[in-house]
């Protein structure tokens, strides 16, 4: 176990938060879009700085911690790239302008780190509780891999940007223009306050973020059952997400194999969480509240593994069957 100071808790936050200020101001005073070299730039940089933490964890904490943080945040990174298809749409659907998606992106990932560091908690203290918890997590990771396979061989098209509803609310109640103007998400005009389009794609995004993290905090917590863990391999997963938009924009539509890849994860992940319940089970209607024994250990090396051959076989057949598009 993890014995991790309230010091480093607070080092880490700040850190991580002051990076996110930091960009947040650049975004507001550049004058000029984001370029592709210079998304490739800052992607690289980020991701180095994520895969540099691992060292860290492994010598402060042990070679295990540091292999469960860079399953975890593989892991997360790879549904951050997913979650990259719903931004898309609502940057179609609401016709946001490449200025505008910046800002929006930023405000986004702060509201995903602030949701996610409350459902880490959550999910911390259940686990803790109610060792239980652990087969919630993983039928839930198992329907949400079912649920990716059906999405993917349905003929339906359902781009539907989320928070349709609360955009709807606020737009009945709130002065609003229908017009995007920059990065602003309200003005004023004869003296009263308006609302730009901007404010919705703002709303869409944190609804979409609060889809996310019911899917990547299940999936993390299925790699290792340190919060500590969880949070960095969530906020490095993030800090780089504004970025990795406008590196791969031009590539999100050639990734169609990548959903399928995701399924392989997270029912993986699963089912890794409904061995490890067994293993502790206390429920009396199974096994009669005994533990489960004769059952396989799944190492993190192995998850490991699995998660990295995965994504590389989804990514590789995806460009493969797209290359003549």
């Amino acid at each position: 176990m993890m014995n991790v100071s309230l010091e480093t808790w607070i080092i880490t936050a700040v850190v991580l938060l002051g990076i996110i200020v930091v960009d947040l101001i650049l975004q507001v005073r550049r004058k000029t879009e984001t370029s592709f070299k210079e998304a490739a730039i800052m992607s690289a940089f980020f991701i180095s700085l994520a895969i540099a933490f691992m060292p860290f964890v492994g010598a402060t904490w042990g070679s295990e911690f540091g292999e469960q943080y860079i399953a975890g945040f593989i892991t997360e990174w790879s549904l951050s790239v997913d979650n990259l298809f719903v931004f898309l749409i609502i940057f179609t659907k609401l016709k946001v302008p490449a200025k505008a998606r910046s800002q929006a992106l930023i405000v986004g990932i702060m509201i995903a780190l602030i949701l996610r560091f409350i459902f880490i908690a959550v999910g911390a203290a259940a686990i803790a509780a109610y060792s239980w918890v652990f087969y919630i997590f993983g039928a839930f990771l198992v329907y949400t891999a079912i649920s990716l396979v059906k999405e993917h061989f349905s003929d339906h098209d359902d781009t539907d940007a989320p928070g349709g509803k609360m955009i709807d609310f606020l737009k009945r109640r709130v002065n609003v223009v229908e017009e995007f103007h920059g990065a602003k998400v309200s003005i004023r005009q004869d003296g009263k306050r308006y609302f730009t389009p901007l404010l919705f794609a703002m709303v869409a995004i944190g609804s979409a973020d609060i889809l996310f993290a019911l899917d990547s905090i299940p999936a993390v917590f299925g790699l290792t059952s340190e919060p500590y863990i969880v949070f960095t391999a969530n906020a490095f997963a993030l800090l780089g997400l504004r970025q990795l938009y406008f590196l791969l924009s031009g590539l999100l539509l050639r990734l169609k194999y990548l959903g399928l890849g995701l399924s392989v994860i997270l029912g993986w992940i699963g089912v890794k969480l409904a061995i490890h319940a067994l293993h502790t089970n206390e429920l009396p209607f199974i096994n009669g509240g005994k533990h489960v024994e004769g059952l396989p250990e799944i190492t993190t090396e192995l998850s490991l593994g699995v998660i990295l051959g995965t994504i590389t076989i989804a990514t590789v057949t995806s460009l493969i069957a797209t290359r003549k598009k």
